[in-house]
């Protein structure tokens, strides 16, 4: 499935739970982002080809280490204090640097790298965890343990974390949401795609 219908219809499950919560405007923005945003995390997995217009380009990883970067840079600036405040931002211009220059899978690891820094210095669980994340992202292979029932499960403790620290209502269903829906658009019921995904790994290769 393509990158676009990713987000779309991550989109509409930040949307969805908007809607179930009846957030506000800007609360509404927030969940759809975060919907969208989700949608395409499981694919953070390739290694920068185009596979039968169903993956992601390495253009992807860059643009996501960057927004992260500089949500990093920003939480850092408005909620961080003293020396720890300077170390996020000092951690997420490091990153947007380095997401410039590096390429493709050894970009995400130090990507991963840079989140689990700075997650520990702003002693923020959901950041050192989404650093977790990318680092393993950034060596298995496509559609393998980012595509499972594990990797959803590890998301899921991402999401409830991002949602505590947040304090907004809906956080984590909508980036669940989102995840999910990547994994359900990928399944080989879908025409579209010619390969399934190994949803219980690491216990069972299946294809579904």
């Amino acid at each position: 499935m393509k990158g676009t219908t990713h987000v779309a219809i991550g989109a509409a499950a930040g949307l969805f739970t908007a809607n179930i919560y009846h957030t506000d405007p800007t609360s509404t923005m927030v969940l759809v982002g975060l919907g969208s945003i989700a949608g395409l995390v499981p694919d953070l997995d390739i290694d920068g080809k185009l596979s039968n217009k169903i993956t992601l380009s390495k253009d992807v990883f860059r643009l996501i280490a960057q927004v992260i970067a500089i949500f990093i840079i920003g939480y850092s600036f408005f909620t961080g204090t003293g020396f720890e405040k300077w170390i996020g931002i000092g951690a997420g211009i490091m990153l947007f640097i380095l997401a410039i220059f590096i390429r493709q899978r050894r970009m995400l690891t130090l990507t991963g790298i840079g989140v689990l820094i700075g997650g520990q210095a702003l002693q923020e669980d959901w950041l050192w965890l989404l650093g977790i994340y990318l680092i393993i992202a950034s060596f298995v292979s496509h559609r393998g343990y980012t595509h499972s029932i594990l990797g959803a499960v590890f998301f899921a403790f991402i999401s409830f974390s991002l949602d505590k620290s947040l304090a907004l209502d809906g956080v984590s269903i909508a980036c669940i949401l989102g995840y999910v829906s990547h994994l359900i658009t990928d399944m080989k019921f879908f025409p579209v795609n010619k390969r399934g995904i190994k949803l219980f790994l690491p216990f069972s290769k299946k294809e579904f």
